[in-house]
């Protein structure tokens, strides 16, 4: 079973970054609501998307640099990476539907 990743500043580069896959990164903090509604439906996205993306979470907190450098400025925010690049993002609680129809794009279906 594929669980979420969870990304740093040691990781992020290589799991992020570097990755041959498409990537969707939460950018979350433990003391947040919505956030803590997220993660199931990221968790559900991850055996369905195993072969072709990668969700993975930032806790802003402990990764502040991380979530400045993709001026992350409210929590939830999942961005979505392809070849390094950031090439999505969607701010707030969204639908697993809204999620897997922008990953599906990103990793080409």
């Amino acid at each position: 079973m594929a669980e979420v990743l969870d990304v740093n500043e040691e990781n992020f580069e290589s799991d992020v970054l570097n990755s041959d896959k498409a990537v969707l990164v939460d950018f979350w903090a433990p003391w947040c609501g919505p956030c803590r509604m997220m993660h199931p439906v990221l968790e559900s996205l991850c055996d369905e998307y195993a072969e072709k993306a990668v969700i993975a979470r930032c806790n802003v907190d402990d990764n502040p640099a991380i979530a400045g450098r993709f001026s992350v400025t409210a929590i939830p925010t999942m961005i979505l990476f392809k070849g390094g690049e950031q090439i999505d993002t969607m701010i707030g609680v969204t639908p697993a539907e809204e999620l897997k129809k922008r990953i599906d794009a990103a990793a080409g279906g």
